[in-house]
């Protein structure tokens, strides 16, 4: 902020040369008037408005840098402080809120409070300064009652301004509002575009996008007609006290009461105020649209973290992945049925334990609770003997390799997203995680290799593909334990068994957790867990579920069935 101090200084400097330039001109029109005035008593006059007009610029130089330059600093750390604020959030607030409206935040809010930071206190601090002063050495200097008449509409500036700023705060907000529905139905059509045209919906989409847009228009319609208000408002009134001051002044000066410089100088200060009178509707525009901007992005400020670390949480600096979940029920909201209902299970390092069940039976459920995105009941689940809700969180995610349900890869080359975690990752430890993943070859067959670009979210890798560069993105972080949230189901048995089998081989005295839907995937665990209805309704090793003859053999027969027909099926085409 030292620089911003600077710069209004040096704005300040700027606004006093300017007040004392009248005075010279008034000096140098009296002299002018005096008998026997010649060339050379001028020239001072001349030299003194040079040397004032190059200071003038210098200051107003300076004051641009250091203020603007202040500005700008102060948009970078509110754009980094709200990015590592969202970042910090738990999952469950972005399920509350759209990615658009977040976008808007970023963009337009910060540029708005960058803005009034900027020309908004700039402007502010100018206009008070020259107001002040300039009225002052109206009123000391020259005359009293030709200022008190020229100034008469001022107050009416004032009031106008009052009136009107509240009502540009309200419809501004309303404004930030409609830019944020209609940025949110932007991300949302450029994210899911292959299922708009899969499905004909350009057209609808595109009425929809016309309706927030029209919605946007209206909004800054709304404000534009208020804030259209001001600089007519003002301009009339500076017009007003012109003509006062032309009128009155001409008078006096007739009258002799007020010599011909002091006129000419009060017509400069006169036309000094008019900047600010102008300005004044602008100012309070940013202003408002500033104090708007924040106001929103305090909203966001002030959401607590739900997942934070507990005073004297415990480091995790070497796990062995041990886990043991001990009755663990789980709901959502106190007002919704609980989503997991007495999960008990112990995960012994180098074991794997595998989580069967149909969809909604509650398996990504127990994924989140482990991985701490939600937070499960104190004394229920414990890494390494240590209840999870008493570890750093950052080390306790750290000990896992998590491949979630829905594999998301960045816009960046295959090579980057496999090191995401660890981007010191050398080229050999890269592709002997792609290796374990079953994703080398073909990667190898793109024309660029490792170095191929996925593009948004994977978009030009098959869906079988990015699971597997999602696994081993996973796989090269050699996590003490491993969690694959129902992550092979996009690729086939073949491809799922050749994986599977190169993880028994690479994750030996390492702990795995499998969740999946299908058998082949957890049969060769240690431990399996049948959910339904977020409860286990059946445990043990594949050869003892089978024994049961209960509903895990029902599924397995299933699937073995389908399996049997889609192979038919094969052979037939």
């Amino acid at each position: 902020m030292r620089s911003y101090a600077f710069g209004l200084t040096a704005l300040i400097l700027a606004d006093a040369l300017q007040l004392i330039t009248p005075q010279i001109l008034r000096l140098f029109v009296d002299a002018i008037q005096a008998p026997g005035a010649q060339m050379r008593d001028l020239l001072p006059f001349a030299l003194a408005m040079l040397i004032a007009g190059l200071l003038i610029l210098v200051f107003r130089f300076g004051w641009r840098t250091l203020c603007f330059g202040a500005s700008r600093r102060i948009e970078y750390r509110l754009r980094k402080k709200l990015f590592a604020h969202l970042t910090g959030l738990s999952a469950n607030f972005f399920n509350r809120h759209k990615v658009g409206d977040l976008m808007a935040h970023a963009t337009n809010d910060v540029q708005a409070v960058r803005m009034a930071f900027a020309m908004g206190v700039v402007a502010t601090v100018d206009s008070s300064v020259l107001i002040v002063s300039t009225v002052v050495i109206m009123v000391e200097t020259i005359s009293l009652p030709l200022s008190l008449w020229a100034l008469l509409p001022l107050p009416v500036s004032a009031i106008v301004a009052s009136s009107l700023g509240k009502i540009i705060h309200q419809r501004f907000v309303r404004v930030q509002s409609a830019f944020a529905d209609m940025t949110d139905t932007v991300q949302e059509n450029f994210s899911g575009i292959r299922v708009v045209k899969a499905f004909a919906q350009e057209h609808p989409e595109e009425e929809k996008f016309r309706s927030r847009s029209d919605a946007y228009i209206k909004r800054n319609m709304e404000l534009i007609r208020v804030w259209g208000l001001f600089d007519p408002l003002v301009d009339a009134i500076g017009g007003l006290s012109f003509a006062v001051a032309t009128a009155y002044g001409g008078y006096l000066v007739l009258q002799g009461q007020l010599s011909l410089g002091e006129y000419v100088a009060f017509l400069y200060y006169l036309g000094l105020l008019r900047w600010p009178m102008m300005a004044a509707g602008w100012v309070i525009n940013v202003l408002q649209r500033g104090a708007a901007s924040m106001e929103r992005l305090n909203r966001i400020f002030d959401v607590q973290q739900e997942i934070r670390d507990a005073p004297g949480a415990l480091p995790l600096p070497a796990p062995h992945g041990a886990i043991s979940v001990r009755h663990l029920t789980f709901a959502y909201a106190k007002d919704r049925p609980p989503a997991l209902r007495d999960i008990d299970f112990e995960l012994e390092p180098g074991q794997t334990v595998g989580i069967i069940g149909r969809v909604g039976s509650g398996k990504s459920t127990l994924a989140s609770l482990l991985l701490r995105l939600y937070e499960p009941p104190r004394g229920t689940v414990f890494v390494d003997g240590v209840d999870i809700l008493d570890l750093r969180v950052r080390d306790l995610r750290a000990s896992f390799g998590y491949v979630p349900q829905e594999a998301f890869l960045f816009s960046e080359t295959i090579s980057g997203n496999i090191a995401f975690a660890r981007p010191e990752a050398a080229q050999d430890q890269i592709e002997a995680a792609a290796r374990a993943a079953a994703v080398h070859g073909n990667v190898i067959d793109f024309p660029k290799g490792y170095e191929t670009l996925v593009g948004e979210r994977g978009v030009t890798l098959s869906g079988g593909q990015k699971q597997r560069v999602s696994i081993a993105r996973a796989l090269i972080q050699d996590p003490p334990i491993l969690l694959l949230d129902d992550s092979l189901s996009a690729v086939d048995t073949q491809t799922e068994s050749e994986i599977l089998g190169a993880l028994r081989e690479s994750r030996q005295g390492r702990s795995n957790i499998v969740i999946a839907h299908r058998i082949s995937a957890v049969m060769h665990a240690d431990l399996i867990l049948m959910l339904e209805d977020g409860a286990v309704v059946e445990r043990g090793t594949h050869e003892s579920l089978l024994r049961l003859d209960g509903r895990y053999r029902e599924l397995y027969e299933l699937q073995l069935l389908e399996e049997s027909i889609l192979h038919r099926g094969e052979e037939g085409a």
